[in-house]
């Protein structure tokens, strides 16, 4: 692998551990009990402790019923399943700010890729007026010469999807 390469890789993977050490206490827990109730453990456990619930309450068991209309049951889940919505909205809505950083470094990189690129076409096309090769005036070439303008694009973009709504 190229030294650049490399290199960015490094970049990237300290950032993570930067942005990892940054998080708050409650991310940190969010992030947690996020992970944790995605996993099959989580599931498995369910799956017992709803089991036994309710084979005990169906009076399978042959013991003593503790909930014989299952509304503790329902007001668990139902409790269990506002606090897990909350903990899975904290973790995406951070996970959501960081795809917003990561976009935005994208387009930045794009957007100097783009004007880099327009300036190697510059100088390659003054090479190629100075050696006296032909096909200079091509349309196409002259059109890559000049800068893009990123609000155009948007613009342009904006104004194709008000036009396909129609």
């Amino acid at each position: 692998m190229s030294q650049i390469v490399e290199t960015n890789i490094q970049a990237l993977v300290s950032r993570r551990k930067h942005e990892e050490r940054s998080k708050s206490t409650g991310e940190k827990i969010a992030d947690n009990i996020t992970k944790f109730t995605g996993s099959i453990l989580f599931g498995i456990l369910h799956v017992i402790l709803f089991g036994l619930w309710i084979t005990w309450n169906a009076r399978l068991l042959g013991l003593p019923v503790f909930d014989p209309s299952f509304v503790v049951l329902a007001m668990f889940a139902s409790v269990e399943a506002i606090f897990l919505s909350t903990f899975v909205l904290i973790t995406q809505n951070r996970m959501n700010e960081e795809a917003e950083k990561r976009a935005e470094l994208d387009l930045q990189i794009s957007l100097l890729t783009e004007h880099e690129v327009t300036r190697l076409i510059t100088l390659v096309t003054g090479i190629a007026k100075k050696l006296d090769i032909q096909n200079l005036n091509d349309a196409e070439i002259q059109e890559l010469e000049k800068d893009v303008h990123p609000e155009h694009v948007l613009d342009t973009i904006e104004k194709v999807k008000k036009e396909s709504e129609f």
